[in-house]
């Protein structure tokens, strides 16, 4: 047992989607969340510079003493991750392998819609993953890169999102598509404008929900699942403290189960 906290980080408050999964499935862990407020969003940034803003934030956490560190931004995951295990010792985890695991396993009609940043819809790696395991599948790829705006501003209902993904998701009507994979954790937060647009019936997968369980599968197997009752969710931003908490009350609050604090500003450099 290893009651040392958890790293989860994110370039602003996307990244709260994958918490709110794992304290569902691990509510005994203790979980040290950054949120890169200063410099969201990291999908439009060379992969240099976001292996470089990922590196500062782990050397951070680990300086906290985290015994895992959870990549809650599929940016980070896509052009971050290997450069990241090579640098460091301890789990690493990332969203893209967990939500390609999970599309396959709903979809029928063998189509799936994929949405991202650019940096994420640019670096095809929910794609290559997929074409690796099916390579008969058909995908359709799209960046929204003002889906993150929308949710740092708390914009996620209502006619300007609606708006937004008509715009962007048009394109997936008519194609066979049933499944489409929230490429971006800031993403599942506008599930309710997106399945407006696309249907209920549609299979929105959420990378987050999907990791979580990757993440208790590895605790179990490094042999360091906490043995804690109750662990506790620790805040911190490298911006505007008001902002993230006007955020995540307009947004997680009822979901996540947790009340916006505290809150601690950090500095990277």
């Amino acid at each position: 047992m290893d009651n040392r906290p958890i790293g989860v980080f994110d370039s602003g408050v996307g990244g709260l989607t994958v918490v709110s999964a794992l304290l569902q499935n691990i509510p005994g862990e203790t979980i040290y969340y950054v949120g890169d407020t200063a410099r969201v969003p990291y999908g439009n940034k060379s992969q240099e510079r976001i292996q470089q803003y990922s590196k500062e934030i782990v050397d951070w956490l680990i300086q906290k003493d985290c015994k895992m560190i959870i990549i809650a931004c599929n940016t980070a995951s896509s052009l971050a991750i290997d450069y990241l295990k090579s640098k460091f010792p301890l789990p690493i985890i990332g969203v893209i392998d967990p939500g390609v695991d999970k599309a396959l396993s709903v979809t029928k009609s063998q189509t799936i819609g994929i949405i991202g940043t650019h940096a994420t819809i640019q670096s095809d790696s929910y794609g290559n993953r997929l074409k690796s395991i099916n390579p008969k599948i058909k995908i359709l790829n799209k960046a929204c890169p003002l889906f993150v705006p929308l949710v740092e501003e708390g914009l996620v209902e209502g006619e300007i999102p609606n708006l937004i993904v008509e715009s962007y998701l048009s394109d997936f009507k008519n194609k066979d598509v049933d499944t489409v994979i929230l490429g971006c954790t800031h993403y599942p937060i506008l599930r309710k404008p997106i399945k407006y647009i696309l249907g209920e019936g549609i299979n929105l997968v959420d990378s987050g929900e999907a990791t979580a369980e990757v993440v208790l599968e590895s605790l179990n197997e490094h042999k360091i699942l906490s043995d804690s009752l109750g662990g506790k969710l620790h805040f911190f931003v490298t911006d505007s403290i008001k902002s993230f908490k006007k955020t995540i009350i307009k947004s997680f609050s009822p979901s996540i189960g947790i009340i916006a604090g505290p809150i601690k500003r950090i500095d990277l450099h």
